[in-house]
């Protein structure tokens, strides 16, 4: 496991050459669907055997219920202007994705990965102990098999079970990187959250070895590439658990989370993040009003997805516009998705937990 405390400080030094411009809004709630009573937010994308573009959004309906939609992105001149909604590819049908107040599949995200010819489609459980990571599979973006919830490995020198915590904002790399001891692996972010109070308030939870600041960061683990090759269920029990990044600047101050699936670009791996500030009140597991999202980048070494080599200073998006800015949750940009339709990348991302948005993503030159 590589410590917090080996992780450079000095990552702002290095260029992060990309920009996020927002073009609009392309999905908001239909007054006239139940399903969307709270919001349409934090979608994932797909590519469609049929050559269209997906997305898939969370779809909230009354008392924060959250299912996965799937509708088809329409397109003016290849840049994404709207949706036309087609059906609900994923429920909160089994007991483990139910809770008792709020519950649901949440926050999908989907990453192609060519060697599985599969899409993997990891999302929220919230279910009756909080959130928790699940996966689903699926050859042609329309009908979904889960494989359950995510069992991390347990690993005696973390001197922790993952699975004890509450984990989010979880995606796979779309390619084979090296594994930690150098042999072909699929890896996976994800943000575990060192918080027990949805089922014991008021006590602290233990931190693995190494770990001595308790925001949620963001971590990454492995799956042998021949062992998920054999069978995709290896997917959901990734090892090899190491630290990649925490809080490092102002606008994330209070914690951090990976956003779409990492994409590969010349310097590496570029991976849009959100950064958190502001204050959680009432308990982390319920809606919050005195916080603010904002979406930065950082650069992951090709070599070893576990460090991070360059690092954004400031953000790329914040909450600007009037959708951005009252909603749900006001005052947040939540990346969850990327796209490149003719050349060119878009992100899209949750506005104020209402709508979602979409944004260009530019190279630089330097």
């Amino acid at each position: 496991m590589t410590s917090v405390s080996e992780i450079p400080t000095d990552l702002s030094a290095r260029s992060v050459p990309y920009q996020l411009t927002r073009l609009g809004v392309i999905m908001s709630p239909d007054p006239a669907r139940p399903l969307e009573a709270e919001g349409v937010l934090n979608p994932g994308t797909a590519w469609g055997p049929d050559g269209e573009l997906y997305l898939y959004p969370r779809l909230v309906a009354a008392g924060n219920v959250s299912r996965v939609g799937r509708a088809r992105v329409l397109l003016e001149d290849g840049v994404p202007v709207g949706v036309e909604r087609e059906s609900v590819v994923l429920e909160p049908d089994r007991g483990w994705e139910r809770g008792e107040h709020h519950g649901g599949v949440e926050d999908p995200r989907i990453t192609w990965v060519p060697s599985l010819d599969t899409h993997l489609m990891t999302y929220v459980a919230y279910g009756p102990l909080g959130p928790r990571p699940a996966l689903a599979v699926s050859k042609d973006g329309a009908e979904w098999q889960r494989l359950g919830p995510l069992q991390f490995e347990y690993e005696d020198d973390l001197d922790t079970d993952l699975n004890l915590f509450p984990n989010k904002d979880v995606v796979y790399f779309p390619e084979v990187v090296p594994g930690p001891d150098g042999r072909p692996c699929y890896a996976v972010l994800h943000r575990p959250m060192w918080d027990f109070s949805f089922v014991r308030p008021g006590e602290a939870a233990p931190l693995p070895a190494g770990v001595t600041d308790d925001r949620a960061s963001i971590w990454i683990s492995y799956i042998d590439a021949e062992a998920a090759t054999s069978d995709l269920g290896a997917l959901a029990r990734p090892f090899g658990h190491r630290f990649v990044a925490g809080s490092q600047f102002p606008w994330e101050a209070l914690k951090v989370g990976g956003g779409p699936a990492p994409l590969r670009v010349p310097e590496g791996w570029l991976v849009i993040h959100h950064g958190v500030t502001g204050e959680i009140t009432a308990g982390g597991f319920t809606p919050q009003q005195k916080v603010r999202y904002v979406a930065g980048a950082m650069i992951l070494d090709a070599k070893d997805p576990s460090r991070v080599i360059a690092r954004t200073p400031e953000p790329l998006l914040e909450p600007a516009t009037a959708e951005e800015t009252q909603g749900t949750v006001s005052n947040v940009v939540f990346p969850t998705a990327i796209e490149r339709i003719q050349g060119v990348d878009y992100v899209f991302y949750g506005m104020a937990d209402s709508k979602i948005g979409v944004a260009r993503l530019d190279r630089i030159p330097v």
